[in-house]
């Protein structure tokens, strides 16, 4: 004989009251259920702090704390920076007053053939749209109405190396910093084509004018 429906239905009525009641209970009952069924507990596991790491970094990654600072600048960062002078933080309000720090950084990159061709691909790449591809300040986004900034005046010329590379890092004014965009290596690759768009001050012209005379 068949059991009555609403049987059944009372029996399942109980059923889910009493999961209910353990449930509202708090987790530990019915953990404690689970584990007498399957045999383990979510309770026992491993436990990780914030910012622990279980495993070790993937062969090739570049660790969050490596910077962009590669050892030389034919190498590509693959792991810890290994340089030994790595230029200080350099603060807006440096730029603002011309500190030493900023106005004596040296320019670690020759000048040849190859160091020019980066520097054109990163000014194309990152400074046209404002200052354009002559560096006259005539970009895309100036001409949208944007602040202007020629490179090619006397007072642009007369910026020193170290000062030309912290702008880039940091930026100044309506330029945003592109120290995340261009490596530490490529600053200076920059630098080296700002200064040919640049070409000789009117200074070192009459100069060498004068020294041919």
């Amino acid at each position: 004989m068949a059991e009555p429906r609403g049987a059944r239905l009372r029996v399942r009525s109980w059923v889910a009251v009493v999961l209910i009641a353990i449930t509202g209970a708090g987790c530990h009952p019915m953990d404690d259920l689970l584990s007498s069924i399957f045999g383990r507990s979510m309770r026992d596991q491993p436990s990780l702090d914030p910012y622990d790491q279980p495993l070790m970094p993937a062969e090739g990654s570049v660790p969050f704390a490596a910077g962009n600072f590669p050892s030389n600048p034919e190498t590509v960062q693959l792991g810890q920076a290994e340089v030994g002078e790595v230029p200080a933080p350099i603060q807006p309000i440096q730029l603002l007053q011309q500190a030493p720090e900023v106005m004596e950084l040296e320019n670690p990159i020759d000048v040849t053939d190859q160091s020019l061709a980066r520097g054109e691909e990163l000014f194309n790449r990152a400074c046209t749209p404002c200052h354009g591809p002559t560096g006259e300040g005539d970009g895309l986004v100036t001409a949208a109405g944007m602040p202007s900034f020629s490179l090619l005046t006397d007072q642009a010329r007369g910026y020193p190396d170290g000062y030309i590379y912290s702008i880039v890092r940091i930026g100044r004014g309506a330029m945003p910093s592109l120290g995340h965009q261009i490596t530490h290596y490529d600053r200076w690759h920059v630098v080296n084509y700002v200064r040919q768009l640049q070409g000789p001050s009117p200074a070192a012209s009459t100069a060498q004018d004068a020294e041919d005379r």
